[in-house]
């Protein structure tokens, strides 16, 4: 399971984290650490779980601890995309105490982060499980960390929506009434405007805005907030020529039902913006 993902360009990785400690450390440095502890002070400690979840982020650990010292010594024991329980040991860091605690914050609030993400996500995958449907984020990222957030849904299992509005369209609610509340028209434009490798995605709030929208062929159909009986039948009318997403007040109680209607896809945009974050502690042994 866990092979399967994906890394992140470390490049990436770097940038968010010197960001992160700029951030954190100003221009006088952790003056809490460095008038405390020794220079040459030497430290062992666990990064450990508090909680059940999945794990992602543990490359920014890595990263924060070399950036403040490549004397740090970090094993990974848990790698992305694997559960864990409370009190499971995630990594082992050795060296300097100083860079240890200074990175410390930095390294956690990304994992914790990513991991709470890829937790919210694994327990959807696991809800619909033996079912063909996958399971997608959104759009509704945090600014910034969208690349970042989007991994930890892979990590968790599940798959991404588009990345941007450069590498897909997607005529919702909005567009569609700016062109006049045609949605024929709307697919229409688009597809003469864009390349031939770019998928169109179309939303529809009704039966009825799905017939408009069918003889166009988009190649995928968002069916927004419709009832268990609405996204069966628009299941049957759709009939495989287009991939089925249903979107919209999706939750643990009812993502096993909606995935049950035969959609494709069950996308959910709370997996990246409420997820709450995987307590995590690092326990000085």
């Amino acid at each position: 399971m866990t092979s399967n993902i994906t890394p992140l360009p470390r490049p990436l990785i770097v940038k968010a984290v010197k960001d992160a400690l700029l951030e954190d450390l100003g221009s006088t440095g952790d003056l809490t650490s460095d008038s405390t502890i020794p220079e040459d002070a030497m430290l062992l400690a666990s990064v450990v779980s508090r909680q059940n979840g999945t794990i992602a982020g543990t490359d920014f650990l890595v990263v924060a601890m070399a950036e403040l010292s490549e004397d740090v010594s970090v094993e990974i024991l848990v790698k992305d995309g694997s559960k864990v329980t409370p009190g499971t040991v995630i990594a082992n860091i050795s060296g300097p105490a100083r860079a240890i605690l200074s990175g410390e914050r930095v390294g956690l609030n990304y994992m914790g982060h990513l991991s709470g993400i890829a937790t919210a996500t694994r327990n959807i995958v696991d809800l619909v499980e033996g079912l063909p449907v996958r399971v997608t984020c959104t759009r509704k990222t945090t600014p910034g960390l969208r690349a970042f957030e989007k991994y930890a849904v892979r990590s968790g299992g599940g798959h991404n929506h588009r990345f941007g509005l450069y590498d897909g369209v997607m005529l919702k609610d909005n567009h569609i009434a700016a062109v006049g509340g045609k949605i024929g028209k709307a697919i229409d434009q688009a597809r003469a405007n864009i390349g031939h490798m770019v998928k169109i995605e179309v939303e529809v709030d009704t039966l009825e805005q799905l017939r408009e929208a069918l003889p166009h062929k988009p190649d995928i159909i968002l069916l927004d907030n419709m009832s268990l009986e609405e996204l069966k039948e628009a299941v049957s009318m759709i009939d495989g020529k287009a991939i089925a997403e249903a979107s919209g007040g999706i939750t643990y109680e009812t993502a096993r039902t909606i995935a049950e209607t035969g959609v494709d896809v069950i996308s959910l945009g709370w997996l990246t913006h409420s997820a709450p974050c995987l307590d995590l502690g690092l326990d000085i042994l």
